[in-house]
């Protein structure tokens, strides 16, 4: 009885203990809000935080988006042979790129490199009692720490989604027409054929959403941090963990909302 109980209890350990840390990360949402109102008088932190978010970025973000419209391309002409003619895989593979591809993985690839980066830096500062000495100047650390890189996020990632959509609507356009013999003319009449501006749209507004929650996640695993360079490393790996998770229910949620 013992043993059948135990996975219950497991379980039911992962929910409060999952149900404790959104109550927490809505808390620090709601503070983040309250400390917005001096957002033009910190907007040097603000910006900086854009350049180290954004700009630092760029790199990986079309790196990672010209191999995957490349592969999308690729992929769309296996499935679509014998089935589908050629003339519609711009379409195809733009509006993928669009709704879904371009948002999520430039949104995962910023929780790698940001969200634990993020973790990772606060909960250095608040095993090394930095955060501590703030609060004792009587600086807070939510409207210092937290809220430029929350909106910093906010900003910079659906300026990073567009970049991304473009490079990897070029590459799926370089392997469509190198590779697999679509002229230029078909496959871009088809992705005009196929282009609403609704689906752009949708895909920033999932990539707004999505530059909040990395940022709140590493902001709330990095205050929480502690344990010393073990709970530093710890903190690294929960806050990527948990962004990744939760960008992935949020892109289920918005794509029902929207689409």
């Amino acid at each position: 009885m013992t043993m059948l109980l135990a996975p219950i209890r497991l379980f039911g350990k992962h929910i409060i203990d999952f149900i404790e840390k959104s109550g927490g990360m809505f808390i620090l949402l709601g503070q983040i809000l309250v400390e917005s109102k001096s957002i033009i008088r910190d907007r040097r932190l603000i910006l900086e935080q854009m350049e180290l978010i954004g700009v630092r970025s760029l790199p990986l973000v079309l790196i990672t988006s010209l191999f995957t419209g490349a592969v999308s391309s690729w992929q769309a002409a296996y499935q679509f042979e014998g089935f589908v003619s050629m003339s519609v895989l711009g379409g195809a593979t733009s509006l993928a790129i669009f709704i879904e591809l371009g948002p999520v993985l430039t949104a995962l690839v910023l929780a790698g490199r940001v969200g634990a980066s993020i973790a990772a830096e606060l909960g250095t500062m608040k095993v090394t009692e930095q955060i501590d000495a703030l609060e004792s100047l009587a600086i807070s650390p939510v409207r210092y720490l937290a809220m430029p890189r929350y909106w910093a996020s906010i900003v910079m990632l659906p300026i990073l989604t567009i970049f991304s959509e473009f490079i990897a609507l070029m590459g799926a356009f370089i392997v469509a027409n190198q590779l697999l013999g679509v002229s230029t003319a078909m496959f871009f009449d088809s992705v005009q054929q196929f282009f609403r501006l609704r689906n752009v749209f949708g895909g920033l507004a999932k990539a707004l959403a999505f530059g909040g929650t990395i940022a709140i996640v590493g902001c709330y695993v990095g205050f929480r941090t502690y344990g010393g360079a073990e709970g530093v490393g710890r903190s690294t790996i929960e806050a990527f963990v948990l962004s990744a998770a939760l960008i992935l229910v949020n892109d289920y949620i918005l794509a029902t909302i929207i689409f």
